[in-house]
């Protein structure tokens, strides 16, 4: 309401004018830093990958845990369930392997080249047949 349709209230000073002014400032411009964050798209699509790719870490982090406590307790199983003379065997078998791992890499090495090199030459040699079934 104006102050025509009330006479009696009284009319504000100049010092009442500035602050009010002062006042409906500071709230415009805090609605234009709102509608400016809600309007940058950039800025928001940034924040949302942080916040998932926090959330997926976590979840990760959840399910590692849970995997490793699972293997854990499976593998706690397994060695009470196993008897001790196979316990033991694994045990030297283990032992063995791991001070011979030059010769036993070596040796994986040969046999995957050979079985390459075999199954090449009887590709060509079906194929220079003419059939892949032998006939």
């Amino acid at each position: 309401m104006t102050g025509a349709s009330q006479p009696h209230e009284a009319k504000p000073t100049v010092e009442e004018l500035r602050e009010q002014v002062n006042v409906t400032r500071t709230e415009l411009g805090r609605t234009v830093e709102a509608l400016a964050a809600k309007t940058d798209i950039k800025a928001r699509a940034q924040v949302k990958a942080t916040e998932m790719r926090e959330q997926m870490q976590h979840r990760a982090a959840h399910a590692k845990d849970r995997v490793q406590g699972q293997t854990a307790h499976v593998l706690h199983l397994a060695q009470d369930r196993t008897p001790e003379p196979v316990q033991e065997r694994t045990g030297q078998v283990a032992q063995v392997a791991h001070r011979n791992r030059t010769v036993l890499i070596v040796g994986g090495a040969a046999v995957a080249t050979a079985a390459l090199v075999l199954f090449r030459t009887r590709g060509r040699l079906y194929r220079a047949r003419g059939s892949w079934r032998g006939r």
